[in-house]
Formats: structure tokens, sequence, C-alpha cells
């Protein structure tokens, strides 16, 4: 500075040393260049190139990995400046709120650099006239799913009810065999929704059946406890069976005999579902094979009730040993789901639009299941009930049931891209497993339900306290076991199969957009054959760390998510993390949707109502129900597999397929 430049003291401080020393050391400050305006300078170049690039992203949710991932990669945040209507099951990104607080009339660059240090707060201010290229949401409705460019690329996709609630789930099922080569009991258990009379039928008869048969497995079972050395289990997990119950009511009372003419009418009852199995026909009466009366089944199941839940027993159950025995392994034959059902012919009782295991609870006395759903108002949404066959032998640890979360991400519908997440983790209830207590603590292992009760005190101490095992955990457990090879062999591929399946029935009742993705988390627990068993699949699963396990495993599942839908996009060949790809439909063919059709919607020829041609009962929908819509359409697909079967060359080519091209509509092809 030349020395006329030099700024003279007011009169009243010349002559004053500590003044004059203040300023001279502002003035050299002034001479040194402002670390906020070379922070400045780098935010605005940086934010240059995402622009260009791009890279702008907004998230909706307390989502830090994703967040951190995509600035790793030069991704720039636009944050959202209106504050959340609701964040079910997630805390509020505080952060973000607070930073939208704080800039609301804050206008200018200047006024943005005197708020805030961080560099990438300035970025997320010159970018809040530019356009998100990427957004992660916690739910799709956060943000209007239609009014976006078709290269804005979204988390969510559009109608996935039909997979990702309790209901949809349960009808689609049914509808598996008309689309793959598959049978859905054999990983899913069967399941009713009990909104109309015919679904409440249906369940009913379903009940009866298996009340029918769980007599037959009394006698077997209790025929061989008693040729053995001493009272034997049953053949539950658990050990309650005949001769497992306990209390001091069944210590003091004397056991009541029934007459063998009990099992009489249940081997009747069997012999009649075997016969309906072997010659069913898809117009037949319902009330074909029924064999017994509405007065026999009433009678059938109370003794029933006293047999199994009381201190009754079959007088000379010995004769009917052979007899038992020969039909359980014929309905064994056509019934994969005749290990899981057990003995005391319990269900889950669900509601149908609720999910982390609220009102959820297990039953095993159909007039109180009936009475439940009555007590409801038919006409709440939430009130609709979805009854399940609860698997009564699960594969326990330690005596404690669990179940295993296992993640799966879906990056397109058509053609139809799914990807299978290596890693997964066990769930453990509080409790130990017990068929005698029907609480939802000891049945239930969602973390929701679990991480607000206390382990019980005489739960194995092996267990970790947490409740939560890495599958890698579980594959040591099992090594240690000498069933290192069940996961490679049976668990990790049968699991992988469910998912496949399951998602070729979801393909045509989803809204295929392009540049949408969705990550989702399926529930399954095992059976004592280390069978997988899918329960549910929930979208927008928790990614919160509330143990070492989840805090883990989610930040992994994360980040391996952008790999894939972001990474991928420019190189086909880069790192996916965990993820390994599961599915892709293949070029077009005969038996593979046309890949040159920009939107396929599922359309029934004819009109998708009541007056459409009869498809097999167990495959119906009421029209009544809110979910008769899509099936409804499903129908119309049945309906044209009957009327042109004799179009079919032969038998269907083995493997999974997606639905012929002609079940589709292709509205809008390119």
């Amino acid at each position: 500075m030349e020395p006329r430049e030099r700024t003279r003291l007011p009169a009243s401080l010349e002559g004053d040393p500590r003044e004059e020393s203040k300023l001279k050391r502002g003035i050299s400050r002034d001479l040194i260049p402002s670390p906020k305006i070379d922070r400045y300078k780098i935010a605005r170049q940086l934010t240059e190139k995402a622009i260009k690039e791009k890279k702008i992203f907004s998230i909706y949710g307390h989502y830090p990995v994703i967040r951190a991932a995509l600035r790793r990669k030069g991704w720039v945040e636009k944050k959202f400046h209106f504050l959340p209507k609701f964040l079910p099951n997630v805390d509020d990104d505080s952060a973000g709120v607070t930073e939208c607080k704080r800039a609301e009339g804050k206008e200018g660059q200047e006024t943005a650099l005197e708020k805030t240090d961080d560099i990438h707060d300035v970025m997320s201010r010159l970018v809040k006239n530019e356009m998100p290229y990427f957004l992660w949401t916690i739910k799709r409705d956060v943000i209007d799913y239609h009014s976006l460019n078709c290269d804005q690329v979204l988390n969510h996709f559009g109608k996935t009810a039909s997979f990702t609630t309790k209901i949809g789930l349960c009808v689609n099922m049914r509808n598996l065999p008309w689309y793959v080569q598959a049978n859905p009991d054999s990983f899913f258990p069967r399941c009713y929704g009990l909104c109309t009379e015919s679904e409440k039928q249906e369940f009913l008869d379903d009940f009866r059946r298996t009340v029918a048969s769980s007599v037959l497995k009394w006698v077997v079972s209790h025929q061989k406890s008693c040729s053995s050395s001493g009272p034997g289990r049953s053949g539950e997990a658990g050990g309650s069976g005949p001769g497992s119950r306990k209390g001091p009511e069944n210590a003091e009372s004397k056991p009541t005999g029934l007459p063998g003419e009990l099992v009489d009418t249940a081997c009747k009852a069997c012999q009649a579902y075997l016969g309906q199995r072997e010659h069913r026909d898809i117009d037949g009466s319902r009330d074909a094979g029924r064999g017994l009366t509405e007065d026999e089944w009433k009678d059938l199941t109370q003794q029933y009730y006293s047999l199994v839940h009381g201190d009754a027993f079959i007088s000379n159950s010995r004769n009917h040993f052979s007899q038992c025995q020969a039909l359980l392994n014929k309905i064994t034959s056509v019934n994969p789901q005749t290990e899981i059902d057990g003995l005391r012919n319990i269900w889950i009782i669900k509601p149908a639009a609720k999910s982390r295991g609220r009102d959820i609870v297990c039953m095993n006395r159909v007039e109180d299941i009936l009475e439940l759903v009555a007590a409801d108002r038919p006409s709440a949404r939430d009130n609709k009930w979805v009854a399940q066959k609860y698997i009564e032998t699960p594969l326990l640890i330690y005596d404690t049931k669990f179940d295993i979360r296992q993640w799966f991400l879906v990056t397109d519908w058509n053609p139809l891209t799914v990807w299978f997440y290596k890693e997964s983790y066990l769930r453990f209830s509080t409790r130990r497993f017990s068929l005698d207590n029907l609480d939802s603590a000891i049945h239930l292992c969602n973390n929701s339900v679990q991480r607000r009760l206390r382990n019980e005190e005489d739960r194995s101490p092996r267990l970790p306290c947490h409740n939560m095992w890495t599958s890698t955990r579980f594959r040591q457990y099992l090594q240690k076991r000498g069933r290192g090879a069940v996961w490679a062999d049976v668990i990790y591929p049968s699991m992988k199969r469910a998912i496949a399946n399951t998602m070729k029935v979801a393909q045509d009742h989803v809204e295929p957009r392009k540049n949408s993705f969705e990550l989702y988390g399926a529930d399954f627990v095992l059976g004592r054959d280390f069978q997988p068993w899918l329960i549910e699949i929930n979208c927008s699963p928790t990614m919160h760390a509330s143990t070492p396990v989840t805090a883990q495993l989610c930040a992994q599942v994360q980040e391996d998510t952008i790999k894939v839908v972001v990474d991928r996009k420019v190189d086909r060949n880069c790192d996916t993390g965990n993820f390994e790809l599961l599915w892709r439909q293949g070029c077009p063919g005969s038996a593979q949707r046309p890949a040159s059709c920009a939107a396929v919607r599922c359309r029934p020829r004819g009109p998708a109502s009541a007056a459409a041609p009869s498809a097999p009962r167990s495959c119906r929908a009421p029209p009544s129900c809110p979910w008769a819509a899509g099936e409804a359409a499903a129908r119309g697909h049945r309906d044209a597999e009957h009327r042109d079967a004799e179009d079919r060359a032969g038998p269907t080519r083995p493997g999974p397929a997606a639905p012929r091209a002609w079940l589709v509509s292709l509205e809008t092809c390119t």
C-alpha cells in the first residue's frame, strides 16, 4: 500500500500505539486472500461441473449413507425446500430441516457464506434453481411421480401393492402357475383375504381340512412316541405335541377318551380332499369333495380342540396307525405344506394394510378368527384382514425363533431386471419358542416389535443381546454343526427362486417407469428342513442402524445400491458390491415380453368384470374387494389361457418364463 493511501487515525486516537497496532494487523489481514472466497470459488467450480454432468440429487428422509456416497462421486445436493409432512419410522433429517429454515428469505451467495462454513451447503445453494436428476425419498407419494422428466431417476416404482401389501401378495401368489412353472405352496404359506364371504368360506374349508389331517398326525406321532423309550417329541419345533402339554390342570384332571370314530371321520375328510386334488376340475362344484356334512365338521372340530388343546386322547389309536400313516404320505405328496402345518392349526391374522407387525395376532380357533374379522367395519381400509397359515415347525437356533431379512433390487420392469443381495441378517425373538403361548413376542421377529421387549431370562446366553446375526455368522453356526453346505445348496438358491417367481407375477401390475429403481426387503422363515418360506415383501425397508448388525449391513447395501444404479450407467462392468444379477428378461421371443415397447400395460380381452368367463375358484377375486381390479386383470389372462389352450405347441419350456406376448396389450411401442 502506498504511503499516501494509509488510513489516518482519528485525531482522538493519534499517538495511541495500541490502536495503531490493531489497525496495522487489520490491514495486513486484508492483504491475505479470504478462505471463504477460496471455498466459494471451489464450490462454484464443482457445482458448474455437476450441473454440466447432470449430477444434482435430492434426498427426502434420513439417508446419510446415500448422501455421502453420491457426494464422493461428484454429485451436488439440492435440498428440499419444504418441511416433511410425515416421516414414518424414520428420524427427521434435522440437519436438512434446520438448513432449509436458515436459508429462508436469504438471497445471494455472500449471505449464504456468512451462514455456514460447509462447502456442501454452499454448493446446495448454488443449485437451488436447478432440477435434480436423482431423487431418493422414503415414500413415493412425497413427490408428484407422474410429473418427473424422463431423465430424472427415482428410487420408487408405482403400483407395487401387488406384492408389497399382504393382500396383494396373497392374491398374486395364487396366480403364479399362470406365469411360471412353479407351485406357490412350495415357498409361500397359503393365505386368504377375509374381506368377502367367499374368501371366508375358502378359509373355513382349509381350516377344517387341516383339522382332519392334524388328527391323523396326532395318531401317528402318538404311536411313535409310545413305541419309543420315553415321551418323545411330536414332530413340532418346541416340543408341543401329544404328551407335551404342561400345566396343573393337565396334571390333576383325568384324561378324556375320544372314540375311534373320530379317526374314521378324519380319514373320510382326508380321502375326500385327496379325491378332489386328484380329479380337480376348475368348473366343478364347490361342495364336491367336501366329504362331511356341516354337523360332522362341527363335531370333528370340537373333538379336535379337546384332543390338541385339552386333555383328551383317542382310545385304541394304534388300530388306526397304518391307515393314518398311508393317508398322510399321500397328502404330503400333493401338499408341500404338510410339514409346516404342525398339529395346532395355528393361523397368523394380519391387517391387510398395516406394516411393522401392528395388530398381528396368532389364533388357533376358527370361530375366534371369524369373530375378530366380523367385529370390524367393512368400509375401513385398515380393517381388511388376511389369514395366513402359521409355520408351526420353524428352524430354531438355541430354542429361539428367527426370520431372515433379505434385500433385492429391481432396476427395470420391462425388461424385468432383478438384483439379489448376497448378505442378509437374522432377527431373533426375545422369547424362547413355544406353541403353548401365542403371544406375538414369541412368534413375530420384526425388529419394530422385538425392540420394545426385554430378552427373556431363560433364553440362551449364546444369542446376541441385540437379537441379530449376519448371514455370515449364521453360516458359521451351520458349519460348526456339520451343515455348512445347506446355505449354498438349499437356503440361498431357494430364496432367489422365490423372489424371481414373485417378481414375474407382479410384473404386469407395476408401472414400468424407466429411470426408476427400488430396493425391497423380503422376510423369510426357515422350516426344520432348511427350506425358506416367503412371508412378506416390504417397500422402503428400514435403513436405521439400530444394532451393530444393521449399522454395518444397511450402510453397505445402500452404497452397493448406488453402485448398481449410478456407476453401472457409465460402466457396465463396474463393481456392484454384494449385488448379483438374479434375473433379466431375455430377448423378445414367443414367451417373452417385447423389448421394444416403451410401456406395456396388462389388460384382459374384454371388460374386466364379474361377467368375465369363469376362472378357478381359488383364483377369483370378488369385484367388491379393494384389490378386485388387479385380480380381474389377472383373471382375464387366465380366461385367455383357457380359450387358447389348443394353440399351445406341446408342454411349456422348463424354467421361469414371462407371460406370453398375447396376454398383454401393447399400447405404446417405439
